[in-house]
């Protein structure tokens, strides 16, 4: 995947595979600073992505500044981001595109299980 630098930051765009169905979300953030992945409630609606209120949990997100939002966590099966399959993985839905302008924030916890490595000099994510 290409690194594209927008306002100074590092985002990309990426395809999601939800249930079979399939949506590309531009402006998806690299956030080496969230601990969580986060996905715009909106953006993935039409996927099925949805909050499940049965086996999800509402949570407060911080952000910089100590300012909070409400999102959902929840742990999703079989949720493709670009060639990554989350299994059991653990995501948010919340407002990050109203808010902060991103359909996505991809945290430190979706790099790491996945092993992404950001390299800043060829801008791709390996």
């Amino acid at each position: 995947m290409k690194i594209e630098i927008r306002d100074g930051l590092p985002t990309i765009d990426v395809k999601i595979i939800y249930k079979g169905k399939e949506k590309t979300l531009n402006n998806v953030l690299l956030d080496t600073g969230s601990s969580n992945t986060i996905f715009d409630v909106d953006s993935v609606e039409e996927i099925g992505l949805v909050i499940d209120p049965i086996e999800g949990k509402a949570r407060r997100m911080y952000g910089v500044g100590g300012e909070s939002e409400l999102c959902y966590e929840q742990q999703v099966v079989n949720l493709t981001v670009g060639e990554h399959i989350l299994n059991n993985f653990t995501i948010q839905l919340g407002m990050t595109k109203e808010n902060y302008g991103f359909e996505c924030i991809l945290g430190v916890d979706f790099m790491i299980q996945n092993r992404v490595n950001l390299d800043f000099g060829e801008f791709t994510i390996r």
